[in-house]
């Protein structure tokens, strides 16, 4: 019996240590095997190094902003916060999740308006993500104070539940009920909300030793377009990891829509992200799923100038990516040290090119920075990101074919069909067997399932308050 428990254990471990376990493998090729043509090229991220982002759906969906435009349903803010209900949903998704797209993806704890969440349900929600082998990140307006934060990441003993934290903190002028500025009228009013935000972190990094991911995230319209560059000059130095827009598209409640979204074309934005940054910002080296929805840049400010990581007109840039994403599907999440090291020696072993051409990239990019020779101290790492979120209608027709298995033949359904296709951010809905992209959830989803919502967790009557 011992020596059969010995080598049950060994085959498990050969299995875990190896480049990429058998389980995530299978999730990488299914997803791949999805993609549309168009997306499958070499630097493709989703399907080689990842299974995509993840997101829960119908756990907390009620908001206290009122935001225009807003993806929410109508009904979303007629369902009561309920803990209970928020845990059972998040355990039966991210088991659904895990079974169907391996271990270690970044899963977002999304709603609604997650600091809604009693603090104690918010932290056994992160813990419940990360039992199921997820790297969480909490959706948030950010508006809550430190008392609140502390709660969330600290046990009764007042110690650390987590080593790190992950949240994305949704300020712009498109918001309305933020604490101390309900209608802000300019983008660089809430510079200081900015700050304040980052410096909780600060303070939770300094009292608890837990480290911090910060996104920051912005609606953008044709009113605030033009204040995209000085919201990343002014900011960017404030601790956030990542800056991410997304163009406001026709999709959630209809009663706060406004005319012009449309004016917004992804190259638009993406231009003015660029003046911001103060250097071009290519996305073609690496991908993140359909470039029609995500541009992503990856690089890194040093001495307070930013510098790209890649440069996708260069071919030895290219090259260094098909390289490490052949030495290292997958990724090294949730892992025991042990196999972590047998995993990257493994790799390294079958794929020993991946060492001079890592270090070649590193090269360039120390060179594109200003040389070996500086204050490496200042490096300070940031990802540029754009989400161009498809309307309502045409994601709705496009589901259509994705699910009755046929080509769209319009040309605006075909390419709502290849960027649902290629989604690089889905839902998981265990009771259907699907893995649902976040703009059917929100465009075509949302509305009739917070309608159940609101039955099953209606907000308490006048009547019923009066009564307790």
């Amino acid at each position: 019996m011992a020596m059969a428990s010995m080598m049950t254990r060994l085959r498990n471990f050969e299995a875990s240590s190896r480049p990429v376990d058998p389980e995530t493998a299978r999730a990488l090729k299914e997803r791949w095997d999805a993609m549309p043509a168009r997306s499958q090229v070499p630097g493709q991220l989703i399907g080689r190094k990842s299974a995509g982002c993840e997101a829960t759906h119908g756990v907390f969906p009620k908001c206290n902003f009122s935001c225009k435009p807003c993806y929410h349903s109508a009904d979303a803010n007629k369902v009561r916060i309920d803990g209970p209900h928020t845990l059972t949903e998040i355990d039966r998704q991210m088991a659904y999740l895990r079974k169907r797209r391996g271990n270690g993806q970044f899963a977002q704890l999304i709603g609604g308006e997650v600091s809604l969440l009693e603090a104690r349900d918010h932290g056994d929600a992160i813990a419940v993500m990360r039992s199921h082998g997820r790297m969480p990140m909490s959706f948030t307006h950010g508006d809550f104070d430190y008392e609140y934060l502390r709660a969330v990441m600290t046990d009764d003993n007042d110690k650390p539940r987590f080593p790190w934290v992950s949240f994305a903190c949704h300020i712009d002028t498109t918001m309305v009920g933020r604490t101390g500025i309900k209608k802000p009228q300019s983008e660089a009013e809430l510079n200081d909300y900015r700050a304040r935000f980052c410096e909780m972190f600060d303070r939770l990094k300094d009292e608890y030793d837990i480290s911090s991911y910060l996104a920051h995230n912005m609606t953008v319209t044709p009113e605030n377009l033009d204040s995209i560059a000085e919201v990343i000059k002014a900011s960017h130095g404030q601790g956030w990891r990542m800056f991410s827009f997304q163009p406001a598209a026709y999709i959630g409640n209809e009663s706060r829509w406004s005319e012009g979204f449309r004016e917004l074309t992804s190259d638009t934005v993406w231009n003015e992200v660029e003046r911001g940054a103060g250097t071009t910002l290519s996305y073609g080296a690496m991908q993140f799923g359909d470039t029609r929805c995500n541009r992503v840049t990856w690089g890194a400010y040093v001495n307070d100038r930013y510098t790209q990581l890649l440069d996708d007109t260069d071919p030895r840039d290219h090259r260094a990516v098909d390289d490490f994403m052949t030495a290292f599907p997958g990724n090294f999440a949730h892992r025991k040290p042990l196999e972590t090291v047998v995993r990257v020696a493994r790799s390294l072993a079958s794929h020993p090119r991946v060492v001079p051409s890592t270090l070649g990239l590193f090269g360039r990019f120390a060179q594109r920075s200003g040389g070996l020779v500086q204050d490496w101290r200042t490096l300070q790492p940031v990802t540029f990101v754009m989400h161009q979120f498809i309307d309502a209608d045409d994601t709705a027709a496009g589901w259509e074919h994705i699910k009755a298995g046929t080509r769209a033949t319009e040309p605006n359904i075909l390419e709502a069909q290849e960027r649902l296709e290629a989604c690089a951010y889905s839902m998981g809905h265990p009771d259907t067997d699907e893995l649902v992209p976040a703009c059917v959830q929100h465009g075509v989803l949302d509305p009739h399932e917070n309608l159940e919502l609101a039955q099953l967790l209606p907000l308490p009557t006048r009547r019923a308050c009066a009564a307790t």
